[in-house]
């Protein structure tokens, strides 16, 4: 057995395999996978083995539809047939919000050239009649997916993997990692069988690794207290049953008629499939318990909890409702078995915060539909350095260390008994709810704010009726103009024409400061640093030459600098600044870190009628020209004082009005809103949420990091050659000049459908020729339409040029227009006073 490997992967279930087999496919020769039981003994043994589509991800679609094309290429590889069943995917809807859902999930999916066609219940019925369509109104058709066998699938991928040198070593337990500085030394205990059980031998080995990726499913809290990191993958409970034949089935197998698709009926919770015969039902219910939160006994192997039959009742009824020839089909056999979650049923994909060298790939709810994608792109993160689509929604480190076992594990309950809801874009989830707020939540919510849910923090999406019933913001959800969106285009319209106010807080804040700050800071990042008391846009940049995050610089002295970035990203942000760091102090002299994100509260005030406010209540020797552009120009800062509260005050304004940053200390916060609210009753100023916020800086072509901003296009692509030195040596600039223009980011104005704006998902065509897609869209009340931001083929981004936005299944027109439209010399936000 080796004992010295270049990459080491711990969990041998069809993740761990994948990992395995592509790593070696893209040229490390010397990868070893240990499994601590047998392949396929954790949740890939009783995985219904189904290949889902659907997914509103970009990412994960494209992980998704990897797979499903690599799994049917594995028989001629490896001689094993993965028993890949080609049927199709029907997912029926009951409602016309559910067809709603669908078309926008399928102008998604086909901005990854994912195919899809919608079917009328009569179609439906003339294909399959056995299954009841009365009470339907259509459904979305997959004709490329289907379902797979798990164990079939894991197997066929270990032989490839073994064909192409990976060891796999089965009966071996990672008990202990050590980074010695370059390398990782894994502890690694035999096991052995004893009583039925899988327990330790007193036989161990060191392994020594460069690079260690763990996937090691059910027993992720295990790996996580050994890496001494959190990791809020924790399984749920999940059922489903296997049916005696139906012989109306089997009549319609025996004349001849092809298998039914897998059968998805959203509105009951439930998918069903053939099987030999009969029928698998599964199912996503309410109520369905976390397992394992501190993690797996080492009693259970590939076991199975208790059936709690009662729960999916209504699930039964339902597909006796729907496919009404088994109700006289008996119950052959059924199974609970624990399937890992996410908070948010995204797996959790990359490098593990804190740590070198080591990768996770855990958390997966749909593991064997991502398996495949998973390891082809991870692979092409750990050998190439990144992979060819931006992999950050699945990053681990979207959670915090503010994360508990107990959020994590509500979190996961519900993000299972969400995976058949209806997935509005504008929905926010309760669970767990509130938990990191700023002093000042309690007043926001009391003048109606309704909350979204961003990296934990609550942040006012909009502000409703004062007196709203809880359930407000959950009935005012739509895919179409919700029952928010008028409360949006007031607030949006107060700052354009008076003044608003907006709670910031969640923002990202790091101090970087030290002799070698300012020459880090330099190398880091792609703009000329700003001179003591101003600001400067930029962006740090992948090492393929890509976009990472975009900072927000503040020069506070020669040598200290403060930085602001995307409040989603805090973790994701802090990790990439702290190790690029300790890679470079040797070379720039010492520099310090400091992350004071919950240090700082931001109220940011903006609109033609934020001075008067300020004014009001600023304390200066001169008042009547401390807020003017002479003393206080556009991009600078200035440590001001309002009333008694000390405020680092920044000019710059993300809706592209004249405006401030006010970042104050959080324990002033209730002591600043109050006294901003008093100053701005003379003025109307109106308390704004993020949603207006986002509108309006599309009208500015304001960029947003995780839509137009990622690790798959550089800040050329992006089109902001004006944030970007060519001068100066930088961080990846080699790489994103290589890359030239792939693609570039644009700004549309569109004449869409009277009730409703693009949620910035959506596919772009040109005649019939797909050529881009939305990664941004909402209403824009300057222009009286709908707006939107995206990425097309250069040779379709001139200014002028007329599109097609796919919306509801039509394709409605619009025009790429120049950037910033609204305000394009920045007039408004440069005025004096």
């Amino acid at each position: 057995m080796k004992t010295n490997v270049k990459a080491l992967v711990i969990g041998g279930g069809a993740v761990g395999t994948s990992i395995a087999y592509h790593l070696a496919r893209a040229g490390w020769d010397d990868v070893m996978l240990l499994e601590r039981d047998e392949l396929t003994s954790g949740s890939t043994w009783h995985a219904a083995g189904l290949l889902p589509y659907f997914n509103m991800s970009f990412a994960t679609t494209h992980i998704h539809d990897y797979s499903i094309r690599f799994y049917k290429t594995l028989e001629e590889e490896t001689g094993l047939n993965a028993g890949f069943a080609v049927v199709g995917n029907l997912r029926m809807a009951q409602t016309d919000e559910r067809m709603e859902e669908y078309q926008l999930y399928a102008s998604t999916a086909e901005t990854c050239g994912v195919p899809s066609v919608f079917l009328t219940p009569d179609e439906i019925k003339a294909k399959w009649p056995l299954i009841r369509t009365d009470d339907l109104k259509g459904a979305l058709y997959h004709n490329t997916d289907g379902y797979i066998n798990p164990a079939d699938v894991t197997m066929a991928m270990a032989k490839g993997a073994r064909q192409r040198g990976v060891a796999i070593e089965r009966k071996w337990q990672a008990d202990a990692f050590r980074w010695n500085g370059s390398h990782w030394e894994v502890t690694a205990t035999k096991m052995v069988e004893r009583g039925g059980n899988l327990v330790p031998s007193d036989e161990q080995i060191v392994i020594t690794a460069e690079h260690v990726v763990t996937a090691s499913g059910n027993h992720a809290q295990r790996t996580a207290k050994m890496l001494g990191i959190k990791i809020p993958a924790i399984p749920v409970e999940h059922q489903f049953i296997v049916m005696d034949g139906d012989p109306a089935l089997q009549a319609w197998r025996k004349d001849g008629n092809p298998e039914h698709p897998v059968v998805r009926d959203a509105d009951a919770q439930s998918y069903v499939r053939e099987e030999r015969g009969g029928w698998i039902l599964g199912v996503y219910e309410k109520h369905a318990p976390a397992r394992f939160e501190y993690g797996v006994p080492d009693s259970f192997r590939a076991d199975l909890f208790e059936l709690d039959l009662e729960r999916i009742e209504a699930q039964y009824m339902a597909m006796i409702h729907r496919i009404p020839s088994c109700e006289e089909s008996g119950l052959k056999n059924d199974f609970n078995g624990p399937i890992c979650y996410t908070p948010d049923g995204n797996p959790l994909v990359g490098p593990a915060p804190g740590l070198r060298n080591m990768w996770l790939a855990e958390g997966f709810s749909f593991g064997i539909t991502a398996a495949g994608g998973t390891g082809y792109y991870l692979a092409q993160m750990m050998v190439d350095g990144e992979a060819e689509i931006d992999m950050a929604s699945l990053d681990p480190k979207r959670y915090g260390d503010w994360m508990t076992t107990e959020w994590a594990a509500r979190k996961n309950e519900e993000a299972y008994e969400h995976v058949y809801i209806l997935h509005h874009p504008d929905e926010e989830r309760p669970a767990c709810r509130p938990l990191r707020t700023t002093p000042a939540f309690d007043r926001q919510k009391a003048r109606g704010a309704q909350f979204g849910w961003v990296n934990g923090w609550e942040r006012p999406n909009y502000f409703g009726p004062v007196d709203a019933p809880d359930s407000f913001d959950h009935d005012a959800r739509s895919f179409r103009r919700g029952g928010w969106w008028q409360y949006a285009v007031d607030e949006a319209r107060a700052i354009r024409e008076g003044v608003g106010l907006i709670d910031a807080s969640a923002f990202t804040k790091h101090v970087v400061k030290g002799p070698g700050a300012a020459a880090f800071l330099d190398w880091f990042t792609t703009n000329k640093l700003p001179k003591v008391g101003r600001i400067n846009l930029t962006y740090a940049l992948t090492a393929h030459g890509t976009t990472r995050t975009e900072y927000t610089i503040v020069r506070l002295a020669e040598d200290e600098f403060y930085l602001v970035s995307a409040g989603a990203w805090t973790t994701y942000d802090a990790d990439y600044l702290r190790k690029a760091v300790a890679d470079k102090e040797a070379d720039f002299g010492r520099i310090e870190v400091q992350n004071v994100t919950t240090q700082w509260g931001v109220f940011a005030i903006a609109g033609p009628k934020s001075r008067d406010v300020l004014a009001a209540v600023i304390k200066d020797a001169d008042p009547a020209t401390a807020l003017s552009n002479k003393r206080f120009p556009w991009l600078s800062a200035r440590q001001i004082e309002l009333g008694m509260c000390p405020v680092n005050a920044i000019r710059v304004a993300y809706t592209g009005e004249l405006g401030w940053e006010l970042h104050h200390p959080i324990e002033m916060q209730n002591y600043l809103f109050d006294l901003l609210e008093k100053a701005g009753e003379p003025h109307g100023m109106k308390l704004v949420g993020a949603r207006a916020q986002n509108w309006l800086r599309q009208e500015k072509s304001y960029r947003a990091f995780g839509t137009e901003l990622g690790r798959d296009a550089t800040p050329l692509e992006a089109d902001l050659p004006r944030f970007v030195d060519l001068a100066k040596d930088f961080h990846g600039k080699d790489a994103m000049q290589a890359k030239g223009l792939r693609s570039k980011c644009v700004t549309l104005l569109i004449d869409g459908p009277a009730d409703a704006d693009p949620w910035g998902r959506e596919v772009l065509y040109h005649g019939d020729t797909r050529v881009g897609r939305l990664t941004s869209g909402g209403y824009s009340v300057h222009f009286g339409k709908s707006i939107g931001m995206g990425y097309v083929k250069p040779d379709h981004a001139a200014v002028g040029t007329r599109l097609q936005v796919k919306m509801f299944d039509k394709l409605w027109p619009c025009q790429i227009v120049e950037d910033s439209p609204y305000d394009p010399h920045n007039a408004t936000i440069r005025k004096d006073g």
